[in-house]
């Protein structure tokens, strides 16, 4: 495994970045919850792709995205929509963005300024130069593994990811990650660990302590390797 350069080295720990799955509601609200209420999440990403294909997605979207963004109110953890500009505007959030989905100048102008706005970056060191350029907050890098979500996503090597930690814009990783296997990255300067089946995979009762067993990894990212 490639060791992270000097100038990577990280003295803070990365922040966990929930993204929803296609639960139905009621239980995904339940295991929004049970996640939240850890204080453990510091991102919440509505991302809700089964739910924007139906007829009436858009508005039915709208109606989730109320809910869980008042719940993510109580905890007083950030909430971001995929792909949607015009939907962060009308619910005074921020917005994630892939390539071909929206652009930053856009939603910089459209949101307000303490909304954070992200964009997916793949292992691309150039787009994470335009997203900083562009006003993004952080770049999302990825896939770090294969996952359930996205199987056949291509994954990224150790110092693409690197290289994206040295361009003085937030990090996010994602794809495939679990408590498990994140250790491979500690060390690195990662703003965000995004994460969606690891969790939110889980049945509601297990949520919890899950979220406690990712917060015990991240605790030792800044301890050397034996």
């Amino acid at each position: 495994m490639i060791q992270a350069s000097v100038s990577t080295v990280s003295h803070t720990i990365p922040k966990l970045y929930l993204l929803t799955n296609d639960d139905e509601f009621s239980l995904l609200y339940q295991k929004l919850e049970a996640a939240l209420a850890t204080g453990l999440i510091a991102l919440l990403q509505i991302r809700r792709k089964q739910i924007l294909a139906l007829p009436d997605g858009e508005s039915v979207l709208y109606k989730e995205a109320l809910q869980i963004v008042n719940l993510a109110k109580t905890y007083n953890v950030p909430v971001l929509i995929n792909d949607n500009i015009a939907l962060a505007e009308k619910l005074g959030i921020g917005v994630h963005l892939g390539q071909q989905d929206g652009d930053l100048s856009e939603a910089t102008q459209s949101l307000a300024p303490n909304q954070i706005i992200g964009r997916t970056c793949h292992g691309d060191i150039m787009l994470v130069k335009a997203a900083k350029t562009e006003g993004a907050s952080y770049a999302a890098m990825g896939a770090i593994f294969a996952s359930t979500t996205k199987p056949n996503a291509a994954t990224i090597l150790r110092q693409q990811l690197i290289e994206g930690c040295q361009q003085d814009i937030k990090i996010c990783v994602i794809g495939g990650l679990t408590a498990e296997n994140i250790s491979e990255l500690a060390g690195l300067p990662i703003a965000y660990i995004a994460i969606v089946g690891d969790i939110m995979d889980l049945p509601v009762h297990q949520i919890a302590m899950r979220c406690q067993q990712w917060q015990q990894v991240l605790n030792k990212w800044n301890v050397p390797a034996e």
